[in-house]
């Protein structure tokens, strides 16, 4: 659990995740180490704006966990609404980038960028849906 209110913030009933713009820098810095390559600057211009576009979103999206649903909120706008309910399975890939959120409903998976503090992240999803954490072996082995 965070220590001091800087860590995570609390609106309401529900817990705002502290954003983190390692995943994004770390594209931004991929795609400049690209540059001495012979098709310069075009990988360099298409890896490093992925990056830029990315960082922009690790400031203005917001992610807020409530006790029934995740919210993905921009700025102050609520984008979309994933109730814990319709969850069957989730898992992070690559937590050493952080990298990327797979979860899946009843309806769909969705695959997020993780442009937020990591422990917060599997923390709270601990919390709300760890029964659903699904082990990398599990998530390979089942194909329906």
């Amino acid at each position: 659990m965070a220590k001091n209110s800087k860590d995570i913030s609390k609106k309401g009933e529900g817990v705002i995740l502290t954003p983190a713009p390692r995943l994004p820098l770390t594209i931004v810095l991929l795609g400049l180490f690209l540059l001495p390559l012979p098709l310069s600057p075009w990988p360099t211009v298409v890896i490093s704006g992925f990056g830029l576009a990315l960082l922009f979103q690790a400031f203005t999206l917001r992610l807020e966990f409530t006790k029934t649903d995740m919210i993905v909120w921009q700025l102050d706008r609520e984008l979309r609404r994933f109730p814990f309910k319709d969850w069957l399975a989730w898992r992070i890939f690559l937590p050493w980038l952080p990298g990327i959120l797979y979860f899946r409903e009843i309806q769909s998976p969705h695959l997020l960028p993780i442009l937020f503090d990591l422990e917060q992240l599997r923390e709270q999803l601990k919390l709300k849906v760890g029964n659903l954490e699904k082990p990398k072996k599990a998530i390979l082995s089942n194909k329906n």
